[in-house]
Parts: C-alpha cells; structure tokens; sequence
C-alpha cells in the first residue's frame, strides 16, 4: 500500500495505556497502541532481577513515546494522541522535533513529504499536572553494552579507573553475551519483545524503516538508573556520529541522528524538567572518533574473537529468513571497522576476525567509494566521517605497502583517490590526537579517558 492511502486508511495512532507488575523477580511492562480503526499492538519488555519498583509510571510512560514510533511507523498516520500520560505543549513540541529528526531516514527511504502543513498532530488528552522530577543519589555507573567495540572500550576504561559500574543489555547477542560474560559482572539483562502484528503488516507491505534505536536506548537507559539507583549513564557515542549522510527535501538526514551531541543535549535538558534532575546521561566517548577508539581497541586482545558489530549477522528480514550471527564481510559496516583496525592490529588477527582480507575483495570497491566521499553518499550505517574513513584507507595503505604487495582494494585507493587529497599525513596525525570539546563528560571521569 502507498503512503498516500495508508494515511487515509489509518489516520490516528493511539497511546492508549501502559502496564506494569512484577512476576517473580522480573518487571513486565506492557504497552498498548491501537491505529484506528482496527489494528491494535501490545509489546512486551521485561527486565530481570528487580528487587523493588517505587514509583516508575512517569519512566515507564515515557519509554512508551519512544517505543510507540516503531508501530506508528506502518501507517504514519496523521495524528497521534496520547492517553496514556501527561505531557504539556513543550513536551509534545520535544517529541515533534524528535521525530521530525529521528525518522528522517525513514522519510527518505519511503520518499515522505514531511514539509506539508499538517504532516502530523501530537495531542495528549491525558489531564493531570506535570510530573516532578525524580532525584538518584548515587554516584553508580550504569553502562549499556551492544555486541560492538565501541562500548568495550568505555567498559574497559570504567574498570581500570576504578569506577563503580554495571552493565546493561537490551535482547543481548550471542556477541554480547560473550562481551558481558568476559568483562562485566552480575549484569541487568532486558528483553524486549515486538508485537507478530507489526511484522504481519510489514510482510503485508505495511511501512518500514528505520527507527531512532538509540533514542530508545536513551529512555530505557533512564528507567533502569531509576530502578536501579544510578546517577550516571555512559553511553558510547563517538563524535563521529554528529555527520549526516545526505540531503532530503532542504533536511540533513543523519542515520546516527539519536547518537549524535545535538540529541544527547535536547535529551539531557528534556530529562532535567520532567524526568530527574540528577541523572546524568552522556556519551563517554563523545571527544573522540571512530578511528581512534579502534586504535585503544587494539589493546584489548580478549575481545577480539567475541565482538560483533555487523548488522546484517541478525537481520531477519521481518521473520522471513534466520540471522547468520557473523560478520557478513560484504556491507560497509564490516568494510569501515576492518579499514580502522587495519592498522592497528596484526593482518592474521584481522583474518580471524572477519574471515578474510577484506581489501582484497574487488567487489567492495563501490562501498569503499561511499565511505571516502567518491560516490552518492557515506551508507546508512553506524560508519565514521568521510574524513576518518580516508584516513583509514591511508594509514591501511601506509601499513600494507611497507609489509607486502597492495590488496586490491588499497591498490584503487592509490590510483584512484589517494592523489586528490595531499593531506592525509597531516589530517591523520591530527585525528589520531584530537578531542571534542563538545561532551558532557563529568570532570572525574574526563580525567579517566585523558588517561588512556
């Protein structure tokens, strides 16, 4: 069905309710959506080993918003009203704007207008007075971990500086479990289910795409410091994220938008008036790039054989086909993470890791072209800068020519591009050294990164 009919069709999404209680040691929450007139949802979350609850409903409502758009999405409807909780003119403005920001690959891959007067209505019809924020005391730090190298290294980092930490998982990988199992202890583990509904509908041809993930991430990330007494949430956001990938319609689309700064201080200002004025949500790794926490990745030897961060080893294709669990060598994410490690880690460790030489590959060429800027646009994936991705290939290239004859890719990369840009000595000695001024890192921890 066309976006057009299916706006006709199906033209309010409701919030209709939400649901918790505790069974055994795990919280249940439910979540209630309906798109009128006839299509309902109910997904799950459970989190597990909660010893006590207290007063979660404001949390609990809000990771409800944010889950709500990955049903919203089939229909993008036209208005969507809220009754299940409160939320002022503000408010209703914040979620707005993160949708008009969040969802823009998804506008762009299923060509959306979203300019049009009229676009989209939030009304919340829930009467009742704003929420006050909730206060945590304690100076704990609750980390996520994802199956990829980025959150090893701010957990590695944490551990070494003594820091009082705990993990997190949200439907952990096979990846990730081996992760929390080599480094982390006693870790909370959250799983989350997705209503069959939504999946019959995208076979049907309902709409899909990508959702803001790490905004998810950001509000359940929220809950668990409230369940949980912690003060400090350390994502692992690099600064790499802030770059967007292409132009939709006059709007920078940026894959990564939900990691970058600019959302991390709307949440962080969001969170301090109606969630809690003493947690603290940032990015640990905000003062740096993507190519240089591959380089402190390097020194981390035990994870090499158990990190995963592929995202085509656990696509499922809406339930029509079982993920593969491993690197596909084929996608640009594999290619843009065996470009950065390429010259810090030894040729055979790298072999091991993704089963190949992926500069030998010929058929990366055009993904290789994305990624430095030669071709369309950097992919729709959690890749560096355009600027680090040529470095990347320059400091592989360095590396490989002193050592043996070129691979096939960085051979390309010679002829073909390595002249148009001079500069890359300079520009890599510089990446490799800098810092984003722009964190909000508290100065305890600042120190901690300085260190490494």
């Amino acid at each position: 069905m066309t976006f057009k009919l299916l706006r006709e069709k199906y033209p309010c999404f409701v919030f209709e309710k939400y649901s918790y209680f505790l069974k055994g040691s795990d919280l249940k929450i439910f979540f209630d959506f309906k798109i009128e007139p006839d299509i309902t949802f109910r997904p799950e979350i459970s989190i597990e080993n909660v010893e006590k609850t207290g007063e979660l409903d404001n949390f609990i409502f809000h990771l409800g918003m944010i889950e709500s758009l990955s049903y919203w999405k089939a229909t993008c409807s036209k208005e969507i009203i809220v009754k299940a909780g409160h939320l002022n003119e503000e408010q209703i403005k914040w979620w707005k704007d993160l949708i008009m920001d969040g969802m823009g690959q998804f506008f762009y891959e299923n060509k959306i207008d979203f300019r049009k007067s009229g676009f989209l209505t939030i009304k919340s019809q829930h009467q009742g007075t704003k929420p006050e924020p909730s206060s945590n005391q304690t100076n704990r730090i609750l980390v996520p971990i994802g199956g990829g190298k980025d959150s090893i290294v701010t957990l590695e980092t944490l551990k070494k500086a003594g820091k009082n930490i705990r993990c997190f998982s949200l439907n952990p990988t096979e990846a990730a479990i081996k992760i929390l199992r080599t480094g982390c202890k006693n870790p909370i583990i959250v799983r989350r289910k997705i209503d069959q509904r939504l999946l019959e509908l995208n076979r049907k041809g309902f709409l899909n795409g990508h959702t803001p993930f790490s905004a998810y991430l950001a509000f359940l990330s929220l809950l668990l410091a409230r369940i949980f007494d912690f003060k400090y949430i350390a994502l692992s956001n690099e600064r790499s994220s802030n770059e967007g990938n292409v132009r939709y319609l006059g709007k920078e689309i940026n894959h990564q938008w939900s990691k970058s700064f600019e959302f991390e201080e709307r949440l962080r200002d969001y969170t301090k008036k109606y969630l809690s004025k003493d947690i603290e949500y940032f990015s640990f790794l905000r003062p740096l790039y993507e190519i240089q926490i591959a380089k402190l990745f390097s020194k981390y030897p035990k994870y090499f054989p158990v990190f995963l961060s592929c995202n085509e080893a656990y696509k499922t294709d809406s339930g029509r086909k079982k993920p593969f669990k491993k690197w596909c060598s084929k996608c640009s994410k594999c290619l843009f993470a065996f470009s950065i490690l390429y010259p810090f880690l030894k040729e055979k460790d790298l072999i091991k890791i993704f089963g190949k030489n992926l500069f030998n590959d010929k058929s990366l060429v055009p993904i290789m072209e994305e990624l430095v800027g030669e071709k369309r646009f950097k992919p729709f994936e959690c890749v560096g800068t355009i600027k680090e991705s040529l470095i990347a290939f320059y400091l592989s290239f360095q590396k490989a020519k002193r050592t043996r004859e070129l691979p096939f890719l960085l051979k390309h990369f010679e002829k073909k591009i390595l002249k148009k840009y001079p500069y890359l000595e300079k520009e890599s000695k510089k990446i490799l050294n800098s810092w984003n001024g722009q964190n909000n890192l508290p100065k305890d921890l600042t120190k901690n990164l300085n260190l490494i």
